[in-house]
């Protein structure tokens, strides 16, 4: 295994800089091809190069193709897909989508995913559609409670990131007979709905708030989503389930999305459920599921924030409600370090991203620290405050160009981190 990881962060470091079309960067693992960064932050942080003020409501990231910026926000009673230049961040465009969702967590989650001229978004109401990136004008839409019967497993409503795979977009309603659904991604029509069977103990019934990933595990081509009833594998070609996990399902929110390496899948929910490695083998009718190792709660949980994947070794944030950074062995599940203490001034859950051998860590609280990727042991390289942080500070980092980004509800932040 190891030599597998060394050669996937081998040629993730070769790479050059890259466009990050949607939730997590190109292949949603929350990696950034980018090199040449800082590696330690001054007194305060990082020059802030631009800010736009005025953006709207939301924990939505961003995505950024060519010289946009695309991300998703309420204004007044509508919820927006808002296109912005990546150069100043001035408005190209904002096209309505559905109702805005306000209480005292205001607004969307999902991020934008950019394909082509398309651009495609999730409304926390549940509406699909594909937009015309140079625009905004409405291609297609399709809502997942009308079309699909599809339900949230609590109160929170939909948050996902549509996934675009090839000439498919994929996304998950959430009901027994159409848990996630492929459709076209020029028309939107169908081209399979899979289902999921009931009766399973843990967790609720719905779709959950992560987002889709790809796996090519036991040399199937095949889509990996945490649902509210756990982990779960659905065949690309024909949206056959093969497997599902649901020992780490709490029935409150799952939410981190999976990580995938080669045969293994990495999943992680707080409420007191846990973690779990499993190695995906194939079957004469499919592929099954055989858990390597659980960790309880006590070991690591993550709330949301997520975790990344370099080299032989995960990290994120650990525990409920909080974000203690960890180092834990991917192959083993053993800790290297870290969940066991809070960083100076961080609080909350914990946003994490990766480049340049460094980890992004953005604390609830608004707290941005500069953390090395090392197994060798716990070593903070900067730290600084996002101005004006009024709600949960949520959105996840995108590290791109020699830039920072930083989404605070109405204002989005882009910091000079280049070297």
């Amino acid at each position: 295994m190891g030599r597998i990881f060394a050669f996937s962060i081998f040629m993730l470091a070769a790479a050059t800089a890259a466009d990050w079309p949607g939730w997590r960067g190109a292949d949603r693992s929350g990696r950034s091809p980018e090199t040449h960064l800082l590696k330690t932050w001054p007194e305060g942080g990082p020059k802030l190069a631009w800010k736009k003020d005025q953006l709207g409501g939301g924990f939505s990231s961003i995505s950024i193709v060519g010289n946009r910026i695309y991300t998703m926000a309420d204004r007044g009673d509508s919820q927006y897909v808002v296109a912005l230049e990546l150069d100043g961040g001035k408005e190209v465009w904002a096209t309505k989508i559905g109702p805005s969702w306000e209480d005292e967590f205001l607004g969307p989650r999902g991020t934008p995913s950019v394909d082509g001229d398309s651009v495609y978004a999730i409304s926390t109401e549940g509406a699909v559609v594909s937009l015309n990136s140079a625009n905004g004008a409405l291609r297609w839409q399709r809502s997942m409670t009308r079309d699909y019967g599809g339900q949230m497993m609590s109160q929170w409503k939909f948050a996902e990131s549509p996934l675009v795979d090839g000439d498919r977009v994929l996304f998950t309603p959430g009901s027994f007979g159409a848990t996630i659904v492929a459709v076209d991604k020029k028309t939107g029509k169908d081209i399979w709905q899979a289902g999921t069977s009931r009766g399973q103990p843990l967790g609720s019934n719905g779709a959950a708030y992560s987002s889709i990933v790809i796996s090519q595990g036991a040399g199937v081509r095949q889509y990996v989503q945490l649902t509210g009833r756990g982990l779960i594998g659905v065949r690309a070609s024909d949206g056959k389930t093969l497997w599902s996990y649901n020992r780490i399902a709490n029935d409150v929110a799952n939410i981190a999305t999976p990580v995938v390496q080669g045969d293994y899948v990495f999943g992680s929910t707080a409420y007191g459920a846990g973690s779990a490695l499993l190695k995906l083998s194939a079957t004469p009718d499919g592929v099954k599921a055989d858990e390597v190792y659980f960790l309880d709660a006590k070991t690591f949980q993550n709330h949301h924030g997520g975790f990344i994947l370099v080299g032989d070794y995960l990290y994120g944030g650990h525990g409920h409600g909080n974000g203690f950074p960890i180092c834990i062995e991917f192959a083993t599940g053993k800790v290297r370090w870290g969940g066991d203490f809070r960083v100076e001034g961080g609080t909350g859950s914990a946003a994490v991203a990766y480049a340049d051998g460094e980890l992004y860590f953005r604390y609830q609280n608004g707290m941005m620290k500069l953390i090395d990727a090392s197994p060798e042991g716990f070593k903070e390289r900067g730290s600084f405050k996002i101005p004006n942080v009024k709600n949960p500070s949520w959105s996840h980092p995108v590290i791109h160009g020699g830039k920072l980004y930083l989404r605070e509800q109405d204002t989005l932040y882009c910091y000079n981190i280049h070297e």
